[in-house]
């Protein structure tokens, strides 16, 4: 079988879109655009996920949490939390957005990465969602595969510039999953959970520390827990330009993370399910170039 790139994506990621948040969802529709037309990409490489089933959701999300979603009956405080006036077109969109992200890790597990679009969804927990995250999808993939038994210890790479919270909590006790953060200190979520590993970054870090920093602790959470599938939620609000980020990271520090990520899981072989996070940049060309520069690193150091 020939390897190939794939990428999730389905329209209804950058649909609907609630009032006033038009802007943030807009890259979801601009990064498929971008690699189709520079030719990084050819429609062979797209896969169109489905909504992931209730009995997979539950395996990671209590079950009156996900009835809350489906039925409609999140409070106003609970629809507050997440950022989103609550509709049954966003519950479906979360749901396609975790399957895609279950069904990269497949595809990983063949050409040894694998890229959703949209998803890092991380600020989800069990029982509730925050900050525009509804369902954790890379916990429920993760989830997914240790009950599939796909595989046996799990690294979580979250370098969004917020802390993962949600997937901290979520596996707190379950030592097949090794959760790592490296974020802004003083970010949201201001109450911080406990990741396995947690590196807070002070405000103004550039990209000679934040990478020296990654350089030095990536290779040895490899040695020390010997995983052998890894997630990435590669977030691009790292970028100086970003409006909530607070780091200084170029768009070409950005690209050199991802660079450094890849680099060293396909050197121990490690197959990787990646999803985009978040980007708030006042001009959406940089937050379409961060992004597709994700792709564009993947698909040269893995030879697809």
């Amino acid at each position: 079988m020939n390897r190939i790139l794939k990428i999730a994506y389905h329209p209804i990621y950058a649909h609907p879109l609630p009032e006033g948040h038009r802007f943030p969802m807009l890259k979801y529709e601009l990064i498929p655009e971008q690699l189709l037309y520079e030719g990084t990409i050819t429609p062979e490489n797209i896969f169109v996920p489905i909504p992931c089933a209730d009995e997979i959701i539950l395996w990671t999300h209590e079950e009156t949490y996900l009835n809350k979603l489906k039925n409609q009956t999140l409070s106003l405080k609970e629809q507050r939390h997440i950022g989103f006036p609550q509709s049954l077109q966003l519950t479906e969109r979360e749901l396609v957005i975790t399957q895609g992200t279950i069904d990269c890790c497949g595809y990983a597990f063949a050409n040894g990465v694998a890229l959703n679009v949209a998803g890092g969804t991380h600020h989800a927990f069990k029982d509730r969602g925050e900050g525009f995250c509804l369902l954790n999808d890379m916990a429920v993939a993760a989830n997914f595969m240790l009950n599939k038994k796909l595989c046996s210890k799990i690294l979580i790479i979250d370098l969004d510039v917020h802390q993962g919270n949600g997937t901290a909590s979520i596996f707190e006790n379950e030592s097949r999953v090794f959760t790592f953060s490296m974020h802004g200190d003083h970010n949201y979520p201001f109450h911080k959970e406990k990741s396995d590993l947690d590196i807070p970054l002070k405000d103004g870090t550039d990209d000679a520390v934040y990478l020296s920093i990654l350089k030095e602790i990536l290779p040895k959470l490899i040695h020390e827990q010997k995983p052998d599938f890894a997630f990435f939620l590669s977030g691009v609000d790292i970028l100086a330009s970003d409006k909530y980020g607070k780091l200084r990271l170029t768009i070409e520090g950005c690209r050199q993370r991802d660079e450094l990520v890849f680099s060293t899981l396909k050197h121990h072989h490690i197959p990787c399910a990646v999803a985009m996070g978040g980007g708030y940049s006042a001009d959406v060309k940089i937050i379409t170039e961060a992004h597709c520069n994700t792709f564009r690193t993947a698909k040269d150091i893995y030879g697809l």
